[in-house]
């Protein structure tokens, strides 16, 4: 294996200012203590700002009323947005019902939001009620540490009803891997939960002192089902099982999607593979990728900050051997593994176990009770008598999980009094967006509030092309960084300016391919009269069981992206 390397090791040059930030925020803390005891502001004043996003936090404010403040001489309404750490998704139905009455009696908007990220978030936390909500988390054995920022965020792991031995070993390393990857200080124990400094001093042996160069996302994927889509991710885990048993790990590196408009240095990118490794060394080995990143990623440039770009500045062979050195191990060649599937299964699915388990459609994730149709009363309802628990899958729909024979009738009559079974076409299942407008401070387009009626014109053009019955996995995010998964969709629009977006096309199904650009800067319209004409050339001129991603590139409407940094903003057609 070669060692030659096209890029150096470390980038020199004058560090980002949060670098500064987290060396002198001493083990995270900065005066996140004495800032919540400051009643001029709702928000958090100078370094706390980002602070307080390595506890789980984004201070965000209404930006629908935002001029509105503005012109009444007030400050925005700030409040905050909490993300839990909940690896693999798994949630008990008491801790269910703890954050359901947080979310009605304690927050701005009364609603639950899943995310793809395979947790729950808040949404208009007041800063008096800060403090509270991760009082409550803990007292139901839950936290938000470490779902933001420069550390290893919430690990991933497929949500697989049927295999439940199978699924269980799998969880069980996403935890052990999420809570290996911790920060190590105790700042959140003391600003959160009161408890006492200790006088010896804090380290972090895996994070550093500094923490990483940028965010960390980490998956654990049981094939064939590609339902965490793990290319976008930095370090996967993909679950090579013997006769149902767990047996070792394909590990992939440097998947990611943010990028930043017109910047060409940026770009999608799926993970590459290093090879297969045995169940004892997991946890040597996420050590090794998350340390190799930490001492070699760019902290110059945030931009370029990710495991993907170093992967990319120093060569994959280099950036292997030199995890292979550090977890002292030689990766055996990979394993042969298929994926078939990405989307969730819905409805009762039954599993070897002899136990069902219900798997409820949430378009975009949003948990509320609207009008006639109570869907977040529906699920604490079901909370209430569910004897097993519940698996938040990263497509933003919820499975009620382990329900006994006895048990099933009830269930399902509940689901079906509050809405949670109403039937949606495959189209809407199979969509996706990320938060967006009004609390997202990043979002440059609407994405949340713009999807259902966007899929409603797409479920059009599907009947009139006689393909209703079918799917194209489209996805849409509010701006480029990505929460949305747009750019690992069929059909992804990135938010560029209010109602305007950039249509990429050419992915597949499975969620292996990166789209490329097809058009720049567009609005609804001109996108669904693209679709229209697109949508029926694939009705007509398809192959057999060939998905629309996989046929706009062999009929040359789009050109694959297979050197992400060559392709991806080649936006000219084949």
């Amino acid at each position: 294996m070669s060692t030659k390397y096209p890029g150096p090791l470390v980038v020199e040059g004058k560090l980002s200012d949060a670098e500064r930030l987290k060396k002198e925020s001493h083990f995270l803390r900065g005066t996140i203590k004495e800032d919540l005891n400051d009643g001029l502001t709702g928000g958090f004043n100078g370094d706390n700002y980002l602070l307080i996003r390595f506890h789980g936090m984004y201070q965000q404010d209404d930006r629908d009323i935002r001029a509105e403040r503005t012109e009444q001489k007030l400050e925005p309404r700030h409040a905050m947005m909490l993300r839990c750490r909940l690896p693999g998704g798994i949630i008990t139905p008491q801790q269910w019902l703890a954050i359901d009455r947080f979310a009605q009696e304690k927050t701005l908007y009364g609603s639950i939001r899943l995310t793809n990220r395979q947790t729950f978030q808040f949404h208009g936390i007041l800063k008096k009620n800060v403090k509270p909500v991760h009082q409550m988390l803990h007292e139901v054995g839950l936290d938000a540490l470490a779902t933001a920022n420069d550390v290893n965020r919430n690990v991933l792991c497929t949500s697989n009803p049927v295999e439940s031995a199978l699924h269980q070993e799998a969880y069980e390393w996403a935890k052990k891997i999420s809570e290996h990857l911790l920060p190590q200080t105790r700042a959140y124990a003391e600003i959160w939960w009161d408890k006492e400094k200790v006088a010896t001093t804090d380290q972090e042996p895996i994070l550093g002192e500094t923490y990483l160069p940028r965010k960390f996302k980490t998956t654990v994927v049981i094939p064939p089902h590609n339902d965490v889509d793990l290319h976008a991710n930095d370090l996967n885990f993909i679950a090579i099982a013997e006769e149902g048993k767990l047996v070792g790990f394909n590990l992939l590196v440097g998947g990611g999607l943010s990028i930043d408009h017109g910047n060409k240095a940026t770009y999608a990118r799926t993970a590459t593979e290093f090879g297969y490794l045995p169940l004892e060394k997991v946890l040597d080995v996420a050590q090794a990728v998350v340390t190799t990143q930490r001492d070699w990623g760019n902290r110059t440039d945030r931009k370029n900050a990710k495991t993907k770009y170093t992967l990319e500045r120093v060569g994959p062979e280099v950036f292997k051997a030199e995890v292979e050195k550090r977890a002292g191990l030689t990766f055996a060649p990979i394993r042969p593994y298929e994926f078939t599937t990405r989307g969730d299964r819905f409805g009762w699915i039954k599993g070897i176990d002899d136990h069902w388990h219900l798997t409820l459609f949430i378009e975009n994730g949003r948990l509320l009770d609207y009008p006639g149709r109570p869907l977040k009363k529906g699920i604490a309802e079901i909370a209430k008598i569910h004897q097993g628990d519940f698996r938040l899958t990263a497509n933003q729909n919820l499975i009620v999980a382990g329900v006994p024979e006895s048990q099933k009738e009830a269930i399902e009559a509940l689901a079906v009094e509050h809405g949670l079974m109403e039937k949606v076409t495959p189209q809407r299942e199979n969509s996706m967006a990320c938060v967006a407008f009004p609390t997202c401070p990043l979002a440059m387009a609407e994405a949340e509030r713009f999807l259902p009626g966007f899929i409603s014109e797409v479920e059009t053009l599907m009947t009139r092309h006689g393909v209703a019955d079918e799917a194209i996995v489209m996805r849409v995010t509010g701006c480029p960084n990505g929460c949305g998964r747009a750019l690992l969709a069929e059909v992804g629009l990135v938010g560029k300016a209010p109602g305007r977006y950039n249509l990429h096309l050419g992915g597949n199904r499975i969620g292996t391919r990166i789209p490329a650009m097809y058009r720049e800067n567009i609005q609804e319209a001109e996108i669904l009269s693209i679709l229209d004409e697109l949508i029926g050339r694939w009705a007509i001129e398809r192959e057999q069981h060939e998905g629309f991603g996989d046929y706009t590139v062999r009929a040359g409407i789009i050109r694959e992206v297979i050197d992400p940094a060559r392709d991806f903003w080649a936006a000219v057609e084949a």
